[in-house]
């Protein structure tokens, strides 16, 4: 059976239309405590979700679900989703969903479905609960009046994920005297974030901390890090730390205002574990999205990078069945499962920190080790025409591959989240890059 609910990330929508319709919502939950309560005994899921208008709407058609199948909730309202993750294993909860469309504007929301070890559902999970929601009628399973299931809030979830991203930072380390710019995305680290940083001793400059359930990554955060990286350089700051709406992304920047991607991010926290010989196999994963200044540092340190297909699950699958610790995506998700299930952006922001202090070196050195490869980029809609076969995508990339003569990459491929046709082109020259990208899209539109 096709997907007709599930992207790379969950399910992901315009809030209130389709698949993230109450009534869809609502269904999906009933699917998944029907999943859950396979076993006899009563199960309890949490829920959490960022700072989105709609999230009261979902979270309610969630629970509502859950309770008609006897699953007990957990609610803790405002937190990141790798908070939600270590919280829901903290309690000891059967399962957690995540309420949050990530980076994207605020009249889109979504839904993540963890299991009880932390990472998120495997396909085959997923690909259940569709068949439920379309295939069954869902009334059959519904739990008897004396079985529904409680609801109760954690008030203190924060708190409790603040203690947790601490206790990743070097015993006896604090930041004391740095000044960092935190960008909140207005988005769910806007208490943890900051708080964390002020905590272990940093000047925080607060920004995009003042949610109103519409300004969710508004000009803001790890999708729009220019006015984080201006403030950096007017308030003579050490660091900027941009995250996303949903906490599991990260993008900094140094002292001057330069911008580290996850690239840059993943070749200084690889350099900084294989200089204290952490870094399993000296090997780091990430998505054929990467860029391919991120292979060559690594192999200035003896070190490799493996790629996966598009999505940080398929990277933490990838980095569990072969024992690495240290992945991401070029966005800015960094997994370190030495601390968590998931992309991490407050503890990954962290162990760059520490880096700082452990080499006492500016930020501006410790990135000079990456060198990006110039990268173009190009969208090719779809919405309300046939997705084209990857056969063809395929050709068109060879295609293009031929011009290149292996002077470079392409990555062509449909969005997981969006009704388009994602199109890269990396290049030692941006204007071959750019022309040549521009280019594959008018070729993919004529398909």
């Amino acid at each position: 059976m096709s997907k007709k609910l599930f992207g790379t990330d969950g399910i992901r929508g315009e809030a209130n239309v389709g698949g993230m319709g109450v009534e869809m919502v609502l269904n999906a939950a009933r699917a998944a405590g029907h999943i859950f309560q396979l076993e006899e005994r009563p199960h309890t899921i949490l829920i959490g979700k960022d700072t989105r208008q709609s999230g009261y709407m979902i979270e309610n058609a969630l629970t509502a679900g859950l309770l008609s199948m006897g699953v007990n909730v957990l609610l803790v309202g405002p937190l990141p989703t790798p908070a939600v993750s270590y919280i829901m294993r903290s309690l000891r909860a059967d399962g957690a969903i995540m309420i949050s469309a990530s980076h994207n504007p605020y009249y889109d929301n979504g839904i993540k479905f963890f299991g009880p070890d932390g990472f998120k559902l495997d396909d085959d999970v997923e690909t259940e609960i569709e068949r439920l929601v379309f295939e069954e009628d869902l009334d059959q399973f519904r739990a008897p009046s004396a079985k529904i299931g409680w609801a109760k809030r954690i008030d203190d979830a924060g708190g409790r994920y603040i203690e947790f991203a601490k206790a990743t930072f070097p015993k006896g380390m604090r930041l004391d005297g740095l000044r960092i710019v935190c960008d909140s995305a207005n988005g769910a680290t806007y208490r943890v974030g900051p708080n964390c940083l002020s905590e272990l001793g940093a000047e925080v400059i607060l920004m995009a901390n003042t949610p109103d359930g519409h300004n969710i990554n508004e000009g803001c955060g790890s999708v729009h890090p220019e006015e984080m990286r201006d403030l950096v350089k007017r308030m003579r700051a050490d660091a900027g730390i941009a995250f996303d709406g949903d906490g599991d992304r990260v993008l900094m920047c140094d002292e001057e205002g330069n911008l580290l991607d996850g690239n840059a991010l993943l070749a200084i926290l690889a350099a900084d574990m294989i200089g204290r010989g952490e870094l399993p196999k000296k090997t780091v994963v990430s998505t054929i999205m990467a860029n391919g200044g991120l292979s060559k540092t690594l192999s200035g340190y003896d070190a490799k990078l493996i790629h996966t297909r598009v999505g940080d699950r398929y990277v933490v699958e990838e980095m569990r069945q072969n024992g690495y610790t240290l992945g991401g995506e070029s966005s800015g998700h960094i997994v370190m499962l030495d601390y968590n299930t998931t992309g991490d952006a407050l503890i990954a922001s962290l162990q760059i920190l520490a880096a700082m202090r452990r080499t006492k070196k500016p930020l501006s050195e410790l990135g000079a080790i990456y060198h990006a490869l110039p990268e173009a980029h190009a969208k090719v809609p779809i919405k309300g025409k046939e997705k084209p076969k990857q056969s063809a995508l395929d050709k068109v990339r060879e295609e293009g591959e031929t011009t290149l003569n292996g002077n470079g990459r392409i990555v062509i491929r449909p969005s997981g989240t969006e009704p388009i046709i994602r199109v890269m082109v990396q290049h030692e020259t941006l204007s071959t890059a750019q022309a040549l990208a521009d280019k594959l899209a008018r070729k993919i539109s004529d398909l």
